[in-house]
C-alpha cells in the first residue's frame, strides 16, 4: 500500500475556510470603501511578471526573496528563470504607469488588493503567500499626498477597531544626511540601511555588529548607532533642529518635508505620528518620507513611503510617487486574537434551510426556496428526502441557519408549511401562502 500523501498546504501558505474568507471580505470591504472615498481607483496586475521587471528593485535581501519561475519547454533543463511571482504591488504599478502613461491622468491615484508571494521564512503572521492592500498616488511631489495616505490608513484602522496604533515616520534623505554626518562613505549607505532595518530584531548592539560585519569602520558606525539609538522621543525633531546647521542641503529639505507633513495632518492623525529616526524600511526604492504602522506588542501592520525614482526605471524619466501597503493577513490575525470581528462574521452561511420529508414534497420545497431568495435571504435546500427529521435538523444547525421550512405528507394534505425557529426550537404550522413572509419576519427579527 502506497504511503498516504500529506494533505497540508505548502509551508507558508494556507487554506481559507468559509469563516476565514468572511473575515477577509469584511476587512477588504472597509479598506476598499475608505480608499474609494479618498479618490483612489482600482487596479489589478498579473500574478507574475517578467523577471527583469522585479529584480534589482528591492535591494540585496529583497531580490533573494523573489519566487522565480523556471523557463518551460525545451529550456526547462537550463534551470534559468524568465518569470517571477509578484513580490509586491508597487513595482507592478510603476510598470503600469510607464506602459499606459498616455491613458492615465497626470496624477494617478490607485488602490490594489491582490496576493503577493515571497520566498521568506514563515513565522507568526508572516506567510509566503499573502494579500496586500495598497494605495499609491503618482505625479505629484506635494506633501499633501503623504497626508492623504496617512489619513486614509488611520481611518481604516480606526473603523476596524484599532485604537492602540502609532505611525512611525522618518525620511530616507534625512537618514542619508545622518550617515554623511557620521562620516560613513556613500558606498556603505545601502549596507547601513539594511543593518538599521534589523534594529527591532537585534537592538542597537546588533546593528553595530552588523555594520562592522559589512566593513563599515569606526568612528562612523558608532556615531550612527548613537544617533539611531535615540529611536523615538517626543522632542527629537526639536533636538534635531538644534543640529540643523550640521545637516546638508538634502537633510534640511527632508527635515522641512517632515514638518510640512505633520503641519498639514489633522489633529487626530498628528497625535498618532511618532517621528522615529531609527525607521529605515528595507526596500531600496524609497527616496523620501517613510512610514510604518506599529502596534505595541504586535509589530508592523503595514508601511510605505515616497519613491520618486522607481517609475523612471521603466520610463526613462522620473515620476514622483508615494504609497502605503496594509498587511491584510497580519491585521486579520490580530483582529481574530483580540476578538475584534463583529458577531455576524461567525454566524452561519445561510439564513434558512428548506427540508422535504418525502420525494412528493420536493417540488414544493424548491418553490419555497425560490420565494425566500426573492426576499434576499440566504437559502439552502437539504437535497435528500428524510423521514428522520434529525438529519436535516442537524444539517441546518451545522450551517448556522436561523429557521427551517419543512414539507411532508401532512403539510401537503393541509396546504401548510411547518416553520421551526432554530434558536428557540419552537415549531408551528402556517398556511402555505403565508409561509415565506412569516419566515422572513422570523429571520429579520433575530
Amino acid at each position: 500500500m502506497a504511503d498516504q500523501q500529506s494533505t497540508k498546504p505548502a509551508r507558508g501558505t494556507r487554506d481559507f475556510l468559509p469563516e476565514d474568507i468572511r473575515r477577509r471580505d469584511y476587512v477588504i470591504g472597509i479598506v476598499r470603501s475608505v480608499y474609494q472615498r479618498y479618490g483612489f481607483e482600482p487596479l489589478e496586475t498579473p500574478a507574475f511578471e517578467n523577471i527583469e521587471t522585479l529584480m534589482g528593485k528591492y535591494g540585496e535581501e529583497g531580490n533573494q526573496l523573489v519566487f522565480k519561475i523556471l523557463r518551460r519547454g525545451e529550456h526547462e533543463k537550463s534551470g534559468e528563470a524568465d518569470l517571477a511571482l509578484r513580490y509586491d504591488l508597487t513595482v507592478p504599478l510603476a510598470r503600469v504607469v510607464a506602459e499606459y502613461q498616455g491613458k492615465l491622468p497626470t496624477i494617478f491615484k490607485r488602490y490594489q488588493i491582490q496576493p503577493v508571494w515571497r520566498a521568506d521564512r514563515p513565522a507568526r503572521g508572516r506567510f509566503r503567500e499573502f494579500y496586500q492592500c495598497d494605495i499609491d498616488a503618482t505625479g505629484s511631489t506635494s506633501p499633501v499626498v503623504e497626508v492623504e495616505v496617512l489619513s486614509a490608513v488611520c481611518e481604516i484602522l480606526e473603523r476596524l477597531g484599532f485604537s492602540d496604533f502609532k505611525i512611525r515616520l522618518n525620511h530616507r534623505r534625512l537618514l542619508t544626511a545622518l550617515l554623511t554626518q557620521a562620516t560613513i562613505a556613500p558606498n556603505h549607505h545601502a549596507d547601513a540601511l539594511i543593518a538599521l532595518d534589523k534594529l527591532d530584531k537585534v537592538g542597537p548592539e546588533g546593528v553595530r555588529q552588523e555594520l562592522e560585519s559589512r566593513g563599515i569602520p569606526d568612528p562612523g558606525r558608532n556615531a550612527f548607532v548613537n544617533w539611531i539609538g535615540a529611536g523615538y522621543s517626543p522632542d527629537f525633531l526639536d533636538r534635531l533642529e538644534d543640529h540643523f546647521t550640521l545637516l546638508d542641503d538634502q537633510g534640511r529639505a527632508a527635515f522641512a518635508n517632515l514638518r510640512s507633513i505633520l503641519t498639514l495632518s489633522t489633529a487626530s492623525v498628528r497625535q498618532r505620528v511618532r517621528f522615529d529616526v531609527s525607521l529605515a524600511r528595507g526596500l531600496s526604492y524609497y527616496t523620501g518620507a517613510i512610514m510604518e504602522i506599529a502596534v505595541e506588542g504586535i509589530g508592523s501592520l503595514g508601511g510605505g513611503g515616497r519613491y520618486d525614482n522607481l517609475v523612471g526605471m521603466f520610463l526613462g524619466r522620473d515620476v514622483p510617487a508615494c504609497g502605503f501597503s496594509l498587511g491584510l493577513e497580519r491585521i486579520i490575525v490580530v483582529m481574530t486574537e483580540r476578538n475584534m470581528f463583529p458577531a455576524t462574521i461567525a454566524q452561519g452561511a445561510v439564513d434558512v434551510v428548506v427540508a422535504f420529508l418525502d420525494d412528493e414534497s420536493r417540488g414544493e420545497a424548491m418553490k419555497m426556496a425560490a420565494e425566500l431568495r426573492q426576499q434576499q435571504l440566504r437559502v439552502d435546500v437539504f437535497p435528500d428526502a428524510s423521514r428522520k427529521f434529525e438529519k436535516p435538523l442537524k444539517y441546518a444547525s451545522a450551517r448556522g441557519a436561523k429557521a427551517m421550512a419543512i414539507f411532508g405528507e401532512n403539510e401537503r394534505a393541509r396546504g401548510e408549511a411547518s416553520i421551526r425557529n432554530l434558536t428557540t426550537r419552537e415549531q408551528q404550522s402556517v398556511p402555505r401562502s403565508e409561509a415565506a413572509a412569516r419566515i422572513g419576519q422570523l429571520v429579520n427579527a433575530e
